[in-house]
């Protein structure tokens, strides 16, 4: 998460949008390649090892997100106990999941821009008109294509991967990278999403992970300790903590 690659990531931003938004053909020029036009479907929606594997890196996302979940709930729970991982790559991890894969997502684009899935427009067979990455005019209501929720969970794995050891911090991008163009190559091969929409996940991911990294870790005015945020959680705890063993109390009693 350094300047290196916020740089690269703010130039394929300014590359994908600009080529795509001046001509937004190509986004079904690739669709295309997934379609099957004699069947007028997208066949690999019917194939169940690619479904699996949709599926299987979700829980992979997840449940790298897990351990950060369950450190928290239980500090709020026990705050007379030690965190039972660092605190900084605990609230790391939870808000950028939270963020790129839930509030991002679903919370705000998908449910406003509504830009249809390829699934569903005219070039494919489908009743509704395609529309650029950019136009959120689109004729679908709810859950719509733009941006993909499950590739930005996918390239949310950046997040992790930057709580490696720096000898392996390389690798750990590298393979981060792999499993969100994978499990975006999928959505695509589905018919459920264009290559804007996928790209975009990918970038918001790494844009929320670096912003958060940096105002977590890196910089000096906003930068925190595992101590402080320990401290934090269980000053919110405290108070519930105390009702529950005042209740214990009475109930013995």
């Amino acid at each position: 998460m350094n300047r290196t690659g916020l740089v690269i990531a703010l130039g394929l931003s300014l590359v994908i949008g600009l080529l795509f938004g001046i001509y937004p053909e190509l986004d079904l020029k690739l669709a295309a390649l997934f379609y099957d036009p004699a069947t007028a479907s997208f066949p690999s929606k019917q194939n169940g090892l690619y479904a699996f594997a949709r599926d299987a890196a979700m829980w992979i996302a997840w449940a790298l997100a897990l351990p950060a979940l369950f450190a928290i709930v239980a500090k709020l729970l026990r705050p007379d106990r030690p965190m039972l991982m660092p605190g900084r790559a605990a609230v790391f991890l939870l808000v950028t999941i939270l963020l790129s894969a839930v509030v991002l997502t679903n919370l705000t684009f998908k449910s406003y821009w509504g830009r249809p899935r390829p699934v569903v427009v005219t070039e494919f067979k489908g009743p509704w008109k395609f529309v650029p990455w950019w136009d959120p005019r689109g004729e679908c209501g709810r859950n719509c294509s733009f941006f993909s929720g499950e590739g930005a969970t996918a390239f949310w794995t950046y997040a992790p991967a930057a709580l490696t050891p720096p000898a392996w911090r390389p690798l750990a991008y590298v393979a981060a990278t792999v499993f969100g163009a994978a499990t975006s190559g999928l959505r695509m091969a589905f018919g459920g999403h264009f290559f804007t929409d996928v790209a975009a996940a990918g970038l918001v991911s790494f844009f929320v992970i670096w912003l958060a990294y940096a105002w977590i870790y890196r910089w000096p005015s906003t930068r925190l300790t595992d101590a402080q945020i320990e401290a934090g959680l269980a000053r919110w705890g405290r108070p519930g903590y105390r009702l529950w063993r005042r209740w214990r109390r009475r109930a013995a009693a």
